[in-house]
């Protein structure tokens, strides 16, 4: 476990596509869906915040009883971009961040603890990457934190990682709950 790494669990879509919000859609268990994300994030860097549209809702009240610290970002509407900053700004001093999406509840622990090992050893930027697909989460050194505190589209970080590919180290999993994220009800 590190205290040095902070882990920023995105929870501040709109869930337009799905039809409510998907964070609270309970899993085959019944866990809400975010709480199965937060879970794994804190399981391995407990120090992990919640980035929320609303620091008053259902999402932030579920992050609130698990220990989970929820930041409101104001301008949520505007896209992921803006969620990824929010989370950077609230935790400058971290010597990198592992943001992981709270629509993927399927992520397993000991690859969120291989994206954190990866850090902790020098790796820039590094990620599962799955059937030669890219998944989360995605962790990135403290040498970006002024790229990911100026972010404000909704595609997130890809600019960063696309700027840096040279140093984007992959790890290759059989695991398909790194790209597995839920945008409608009957997934």
């Amino acid at each position: 476990m590190s205290s040095t790494i902070v882990g920023i669990l995105l929870a501040a879509g709109k869930s337009t596509r799905f039809g409510s919000n998907k964070l609270l859609h309970p899993l085959r268990d019944g866990t809400p869906m975010v709480l199965a994300s937060a879970r794994a994030l804190v399981a391995v860097l407990p120090n992990s915040i919640a980035v929320v549209d609303d620091a008053n809702n259902k999402v932030a009240t579920l992050l609130d009883g698990e220990g989970i610290q929820a930041v409101e970002n104001p301008c949520a509407s505007e896209g992921m971009g803006t969620s990824i900053a929010c989370g950077v700004t609230s935790t400058p001093d971290a010597q990198g961040w592992v943001i992981a999406l709270a629509d993927m509840p399927c992520i397993p622990k000991v690859l969120i603890q291989a994206v954190v090992t990866g850090l902790e050893q020098g790796s820039d930027i590094i990620a599962p990457v799955y059937n030669k697909r890219r998944g989360h989460p995605v962790g990135f050194s403290s040498r970006h934190l002024q790229a990911l505190k100026q972010l404000h589209t909704d595609a997130g970080a890809r600019s960063i990682i696309q700027a840096n590919r040279e140093s984007l180290d992959l790890i290759e999993t059989t695991e398909r709950g790194v790209i597995v994220d839920f945008d409608t009800p009957g997934m």
